[in-house]
């Protein structure tokens, strides 16, 4: 009634300006007095509003045009005011920023949502509608699922209580209006308001029937107040919020409505009529199902049905189920995968509904397992992608569908699966015993290995989540474990080295600890460490062995042999057996034709020879360590060649066809060899054998570089300007490398082994402690024979006691270092035993005739060169390109001057006769 009133009071205030404005003005009156005199006006109200009910009018409006086309299924004027309410919505960012996102935009957007979702199911109404407005349902329904996405969170909350979100908003109206409700002109503004305090439509959820309770007064009024402003709109409107839906959300409810009497209020007939029609029913069906009523309250029904989704009906009323007709139904289920526009996830459950069916009408297994395989698949083709991995709630399902045919196939053993069994040839009746089943168990292990290979290639490995999935592996090896005793029993060879093959991959880059510390002779701890070792079984070098042997010998296909070839090797490596390694890798002859094999394997080789290179330098052998990792370091690609990811290059060399290849290529990251590791080994080998070499070089004009990556890195630290105390592993082994040229072996064994190295990479390798023990040796050593290939010159002769206590070796090891360089020509001494001194001859050139010899080398090059240019430029033109010629040079020479043809044939007679004479003369 209040709008009323302030209709009436809004005329009689227009009547009485309007009376006032004809009123004649006093003559003496000025434009000043008549301004001041409007300024003190009670009257006159001057109405100033803020920017956000400016903007939030806006909204409202342009909400309200979007709900009257809705009512009328207009989806163009639909898609028209959607658009200019997302560009609304923008301008007001800054006041949404502040206030938060208001309610009634949200209510919208789930609403829209839910009709355009319910228009588009409607095929009969679909195919009623006009072009246009089919057109514009299709881009509108794109457009509010891809907008709505950002609001996923207040959207959910408004569904899950949206009479709460209703009566927020009218709480919040009165204050947010702000000036304006107290202004005249405000009739849009409260319009605009009531408009959107629609009720949302009856869902099927009993939730959604839950309110505060009737006893609340408060909650009540409130109840009735929007009743009564959408009251009339309602019945107008005749939308989807009629009796109809509260009948059919009635009938689900859990809960039930206790009457409840309140004061009648003038203009709430309408709405008081509704809620008392629909308390009614309620009561009904709660008197139907023997509910109990409380006053003033909501009360649960006892044993109320419970909200079940509804299954998908496989088969009609009264089909007899047998296990032609669920083969049939398979087959339908079958005919639309991997059609456009197939729910994977409906026939993923069509197909478990009707393994459940099987199973529980006794149809036997050979159904059961066709269905099985079939489900496997469906979950495979889950993602066309090939590039996606899998989500981990299918991924779970796959294991668990697969563990379960397992537990079928081991308790028939007389069962017969393959693919080459044919679809009309399969034995799958209770009667048709022996069961034949058209499938592949090992296709299915293996696709499920790719899979888990995806899982880890998409996952950060640096989460939780790659630590979760991870322990997902010992799943799969306990799957392919099981598959392994079955084949062997009842597959082919080629089946048996295929699943070997896989087996052997999950094992030949684990470290075996157990092993380890057994060949070390160290003992469990505590009894639970001595129980899980014998419960582990086997070593992994004999399980390894096991399976490789097999391969080696049944084999028939390369790739296999070449697969496990590499693993052995690898895993021999890695477990510091370094002449098996060795020898298993000389033998094989990979390295004769490993470029023609495909990428994988070529992956598989590189990590094979890293590994090689780093058992080498653990063992000591600095030089085989040194040539097995100088292909991988040279090219500057180690990463990209041990597949542990993709190096930017320009697109030119890469299109995005082939990243995405390459990306599939990838090794996990648990696989991964650390690159600084690796690095660093080969800096160190590098080191060792060049540093030595340099020195017994140092005027060899001709000299060659035995590492040029090495080389490269110490050109690095001679450039920089300011040489502070080295920071990363390049700059340690750099400043190592100096001390070394120089004889300081215990400066460089400090740059080498000291805390920030071992935390880098010393402490990577099982037998720290050896390996460090190792490197000291070695720098003594090759310290040693650099200080004698740089000081040589300048002692006539030194006590080899001397040697000894300058690089903490003993006499012995000096004695043998320095035979050695002695038989290899390297030093040009002698050893005198009863002094036990080493006497220098002083054969070695000074380092003035040193220079000379380099001049005079330099000066004969130089020669060369100037004699080959000189002989180039004579062959232009007479020389031997121009041989076959009659007469060469000379003789076009002539040819000019004589002025033609008759000069050229008189000199080419001369030059037969002087021929034939000296051809006679000779004989």
């Amino acid at each position: 009634m209040s709008r009323f009133f302030a209709t009436g009071s809004d005329s009689e205030s227009e009547e009485s300006s309007s009376a006032d404005e004809i009123a004649p003005k006093a003559p003496g009156t000025t434009l000043k007095q008549s301004l001041l005199l409007s300024d003190d006006e009670e009257d006159t109200k001057r109405v100033v509003r803020s920017a956000k009910d400016k903007r939030f009018e806006e909204l409202t409006n342009l909400i309200k045009t979007i709900r009257n086309a809705m009512k009328i299924r207009d989806m163009a004027k639909c898609l028209e005011e959607f658009e200019q309410l997302c560009r609304a919505f923008l301008k007001s960012k800054n006041i949404v920023d502040k206030e938060g996102v208001p309610p009634f935009y949200i209510r919208l957007l789930a609403d829209l949502e839910d009709y355009l979702n319910q228009l588009w199911e409607d095929k009969e109404g679909k195919k009623k509608m006009n072009k246009n407005n089919a057109k514009a349902l299709s881009t509108l329904r794109q457009k509010i699922r891809k907008y709505n996405r950002d609001y996923e969170t207040e959207i959910t909350a408004y569904k899950e209580n949206p009479q709460e979100s209703a009566d927020e908003e009218e709480d919040k109206g009165p204050d947010d209006s702000g000036s304006s409700s107290d202004s005249d002109g405000d009739d849009d503004g409260v319009s605009a308001k009531n408009f959107l305090k629609k009720k949302p439509e009856a869902t099927p959820e009993a939730s959604k029937f839950l309110k505060k309770g009737s006893g609340d007064e408060s909650s009540s009024s409130d109840d009735d107040e929007d009743d009564e402003d959408w009251g009339s709109d309602t019945v107008d409107s005749g939308s989807e919020s009629s009796d109809d839906g509260e009948d059919k959300g009635a009938s689900l409810a859990m809960v039930f409505l206790k009457k409840a009497q309140a004061p009648e209020k003038s203009g709430e007939k309408l709405g008081k009529k509704k809620k008392l029609k629909k308390k009614e029913k309620l009561e009904e069906e709660a008197e139907e199902e023997g509910g109990e009523e409380v006053e003033g309250g909501w009360e649960k029904v006892k044993g109320g049905v419970p909200l079940v989704k509804e299954k998908p009906k496989m088969f009609a009323k009264g089909t007899e189920i047998n296990t032609v007709v669920v083969v049939k139904k398979l087959h339908e289920i079958l005919q639309a995968r991997g059609k456009k526009g197939t729910d994977r996830t409906g026939q993923i459950e069509l197909l478990h509904a009707l393994a459940a069916i099987a199973l529980e009408h006794n149809l036997g297994v050979g159904v059961l397992v066709k269905i099985k395989f079939n489900i496997v698949a469906s979950l495979y083709d889950y993602n066309p992608n090939m590039a996606t991995y899998m989500k981990p709630e299918m991924w779970k399902k796959c294991l668990d569908c697969i563990d379960e045919l397992l537990d079928i196939l081991y308790d028939n053993n007389d069962m017969f699966i393959g693919e080459n069994i044919a679809e009309e040839s399969e034995n799958l009746a209770i009667s048709d015993q022996p069961f034949r089943v058209r499938g592949c168990i090992l296709t299915l292990v293996e696709r499920m290995d790719e899979e888990f290979t995806k899982i880890m290639q998409n996952t950060d490995p640096h989460s939780q989540e790659y630590v979760d999935n991870l322990k997902d592996e010992g799943h799969v090896c306990g799957i392919m474990d099981r598959l392994l005793t079955y084949l062997e029993n009842k597959g082919t060879t080629e089946e048996i080295c295929r699943i070997y093959l896989h087996r052997i991959m999950h094992t030949y880059y684990k470290f075996d600890y157990k092993a380890h510390r057994r060949s070390l002779g160290i003992q469990a701890e505590t009894k639970s460490q001595q129980d899980q070792e014998e419960s582990e079984g086997e070593d992994s070098a004999i399980i390894m062995d096991r399976l490789c042997k097999f391969i080696y010998a049944k084999d028939r296909t390369d790739r296999i042999r070449t697969c496990a070839i590499l693993c052995h090797i690898y895993h021999h490596a890695l477990h510091s057996r370094w002449y098996q390694a060795r020898d298993l890798m000389l033998m094989s002859h990979l390295q004769d034709n490993i470029q023609h094999a495909d990428p994988p394997v070529q992956i598989l080789y590189n990590r094979t020879m890293v590994q090689l290179g780093i058992c080498a330098f653990r063992q000591g052998m600095i030089k085989d360590a040194h040539n097995a990792l100088l292909d991988i370091q040279s090219s500057g690609r180690a990463k990209e060649l041990l597949g542990q990811g993709l190096l930017m290059r320009n697109m030119q060399e890469r299109n995005a066809e082939q990243e995405k290849i390459e990306k599939r290529r990838q090794v996990p990251f648990h696989m991964h060899i650390n690159l600084e590791l690796l690095e660093c080994v080969y800096l160190v080998s590098a080191m060792l054998l060049e540093i030595p070499y340099m020195a017994a070089h140092e005027f060899d004009a001709r000299r060659r570089m035995i590492s040029k990556q090495f080389h490269h890195q110490l050109r690095v630290g001679e450039r920089q300007p300011l040489l502070g105390p080295p920071e990363s592993m390049r700059e340690h082994v750099v400043a190592a490398s100096k001390a070394m040229k120089m004889g300081d072996w215990r400066t460089c064994h400090s740059f080498i082994i000291n805390e920030k190295m071992n935390s880098k990479v010393w402490d990577l390798f099982p037998e720290t402690q050896r390996v460090r023990e190792m490197l000291v040796r070695k720098i003594q050593e090759e310290s040693l024979r650099t200080y004698l290939f740089t000081y040589s010159s300048v002692y006539d002769s030194i006590s080899m006691a001397t040697l000894s206590d300058m690089f903490e070796l003993e006499i012995a090891t000096v004695h043998s270092i320095i035979s050695k360089m002695i038989i290899n020509e390297e030093l040009m001494a002698s050893l005198d035993q009863p002094t036990q001194t080493v006497v220098m001859h002083r054969t070695e050139p000074t380092s003035l005739q040193n220079m000379a010899l380099q001049l005079a080398e330099k000066l004969g090059s130089l020669v060369e060169n100037n004699e080959r240019v000189f002989d180039l430029k004579q062959g232009v033109y007479g020389g031997y390109f121009n041989r076959d010629q009659k007469g060469g040079y000379q003789q076009k020479q002539s040819y000019q001057r004589d002025g033609g043809k008759g000069g050229y044939q008189s000199k080419q007679g001369g030059y037969q006769r002087g021929y034939r004479n000296q051809n006679q003369g000779n004989y």
